[in-house]
This record gives structure tokens, sequence and C-alpha cells, in this order.
């Protein structure tokens, strides 16, 4: 099975083509991919950071100061192996929800 949709397009704002009636997919009958909207498999540091941040907001954690001490405290890096501080945060989540620029 593949990991990553490797038919993505790299314009998320296309209009459909084929929209209506008879063109809905029928579950059973078109591969699942696991990563639909993805370009590639997330890296080892984008699952980490991913894990270290669902556990933080499943604890209650919502604000900009506590996330980027509660990534600091779980020894979760940023990708230049440096404590994150809350600019290198926003940048970097910026960077990863705009996987095609």
């Amino acid at each position: 099975m593949m990991k990553y949709n490797a038919n993505l397009k790299d314009r998320q704002d296309a209009e459909p083509q084929e929209a209506g009636k008879g063109t809905i997919q029928i579950p059973a009958d078109i591969e699942n991919v696991a990563w639909q909207t993805r370009g590639e498999v997330p890296s080892d540091y984008e699952v980490s950071l991913t894990d270290a941040l669902e556990e933080m907001f499943g604890a209650g954690v919502e604000t900009l100061p506590d996330i980027v001490a509660g990534l600091n405290d779980r020894k979760v890096l940023a990708p230049d192996g440096a404590r994150w501080t809350e600019e290198s945060f926003q940048t970097e989540i910026k960077r990863l929800g705009t996987p095609f620029e």
C-alpha cells in the first residue's frame, strides 16, 4: 500500500471536473491512500512534533507560550536542534502548513 498520494496536485483550489450525480466513489473500489493530503510520508521529526502537540492539546494546553514551553520540556527540538521560541514555532508551523511553496 502506498504511504502517500503520489497523484496529489500542487494546487488545492482546483475545481472538480466530474462533480454531480453518478460520480460518487464506491469505497471498496478505490485505494485508500494513507496520506491523502501530503506529498510525502511524514518525517520522524514531524511525527514527534505531532505526537507532542496532540498530547499537549489533549491535556488542555492552548496558548502559544505554553505550547513552546511544553515542547521544550519534552525535549522536542526545533529543526535546527535549538529550543523552541514563539517565533521559531510560528515559522515552522507555517512552513509545515504550506507544503507546496
